[in-house]
């Protein structure tokens, strides 16, 4: 889908699942979306490529990755030296904040998408936030967004100045896993080109951490086939 018309949007693209929709759904909005992604030292960092698929294949001409290392700071599964949590299948939501939580992740991310709007002119920021099959993240709350929402009429020139306030939309945020990938269906959304594996082996998906688990368990219930590469000894 062309992002040559419309109301500018920036949408952050992990390259996964959730982020592949909402950049399909803000397009049938009619917003002219411009990409960001992150390289902050993640272990699973192939899912950049998966963004790059997937701005590319729908007709995104302004997509931008920004590179920061939260390895600096560690205190992650993702961006440590700390072994991912496997499971068998079963997604555990609900719990605990589990230890694949980057501290702060969404504010920092949240707030380059803020600079990344104000320079494009862009007031609407998409994120693919979700707070019902979730891993029990603290920024991906309904309540955190419209906190970060509230800040950013406070930070910016645009706003202060202009009065051209950022709303931050989150799509997803009341919707269940297969809900999401229904509307992505509907929206031609290629989920082969996505991923969601934390601890990935190769290009393959490991299949037992929980993110893995949460989208096999998505698809099950989307009754939808899953198009992921899951590593041999992960497949069913």
């Amino acid at each position: 889908m062309s992002t040559t018309a419309g109301r500018p949007a920036v949408v952050l693209l992990s390259g996964g699942l959730d982020s592949a929709t909402v950049l399909a759904l803000a397009q049938a909005d009619g917003f002219a979306c411009s990409c960001l992604s992150f390289d902050y030292g993640q272990r699973h960092a192939i899912e950049l490529e998966a963004a790059r698929a997937v701005s590319a294949a729908a007709g995104v001409t302004d997509h931008r990755v920004a590179v920061l290392d939260l390895r600096l700071f560690g205190g992650s599964a993702l961006t440590d030296d700390i072994a991912v949590p496997k499971g068998d299948g079963s997604p555990a939501v609900g719990g605990d904040v589990p230890i694949t939580y980057v501290p702060a992740r969404n504010t920092i991310f949240l707030a380059y998408g803020l600079a990344f709007a104000e320079v494009i002119g862009a007031t609407d920021l998409f994120i693919g936030a979700n707070a019902v099959d979730y891993s029990g993240y603290p920024d991906c709350r309904p309540e955190y967004l419209a906190a970060f929402e509230s800040m950013a009429a406070l930070a910016t020139r645009a706003a202060v100045v202009d009065g051209e306030r950022v709303s931050v939309r989150a799509p997803l945020v009341a919707m269940t896993k297969a809900e999401i990938i229904r509307a992505g269906v509907d929206l031609g959304v290629d989920y082969a080109m996505t991923t969601s594996c934390y601890d990935p082996i190769g290009h393959a998906a490991c299949g037992t951490c929980e993110s893995c688990a949460l989208r096999r368990a998505g698809f099950a219930a989307a009754g939808v086939d899953d198009p992921t590469s899951y590593a041999p000894a992960a497949e069913t």
